[in-house]
């Protein structure tokens, strides 16, 4: 009986570890997740904006909800149309539902930076108020939000089977530069009790290392 009792333990552990580290399977509306789970729960109170760090208390006009994958390189990833046709697509609609892919972010930013790709610039471009370095078809985060951007990405290339927005080396690189805060943490443990799975890259960030 102790055995039986062991093993039934043991099936549901693994299969409870198997629905917190998987994809989202709870959302598949990204609108109403933006309205009433990402602003609504995760942002309710204000927080602060994922690149440039500012404080806000509620969305305002120069805010709005980004992508540290763009939806964008989804949509060119599963080659679903353009953007009202991949509304149509489920399974566009599931992973542009997933939080924890989205970020406050200047509006200002997420327009300049459509398109472009990840990459270390280097001095040769002078960063702005934010720290943001970019050119015409690259990006490059501010030092604090690197390991962020890297474990998202790893997150969206791992479980949703799409393609990476820079190299390999560039992203766990930047996992190592920025390990997990307190401020990733808390996040993704709110992300986690929403949506029902968790980022294993930002639990385990020695998992990238395997990619």
């Amino acid at each position: 009986m102790k055995r039986i009792l062991l093993l039934l333990t043991t099936l549901t552990l693994l299969l409870t570890t198997t629905l917190v580290i998987g994809q989202n399977i709870r959302f598949s509306d990204p609108e109403t997740v933006v309205s009433e789970h990402f602003w609504g729960n995760l942002y309710a109170a204000g927080g602060r904006s994922f690149f440039c760090d500012q404080a806000f208390t509620s969305k305002g006009f120069v805010l709005t909800d980004g992508y540290v994958y763009p939806l964008a390189d989804v949509r060119s990833a599963l080659n679903c149309g353009t953007s009202r046709q991949c509304e149509q697509d489920n399974r566009y609609r599931q992973i542009a539902s997933d939080l924890h892919n989205m970020i406050p972010v200047r509006s200002r930013t997420e327009m300049g930076r459509r398109n472009a790709r990840y990459e270390d610039l280097g001095e040769g471009a002078k960063p702005d108020e934010c720290g943001i370095r970019q050119s015409a078809q690259f990006f490059e985060p501010p030092v604090r939000v690197k390991g962020d951007v890297a474990r998202t990405v790893a997150y969206m290339v791992d479980t949703y089977d799409l393609p990476w927005l820079g190299s390999t080396a560039l992203f766990k690189g930047w996992n190592r530069l920025d390990p997990p805060d307190d401020g990733e943490l808390t996040r993704h443990r709110r992300i986690a009790e929403i949506q029902g799975n968790d980022n294993p890259f930002i639990t385990d960030p020695g998992r990238m290392e395997q990619l």
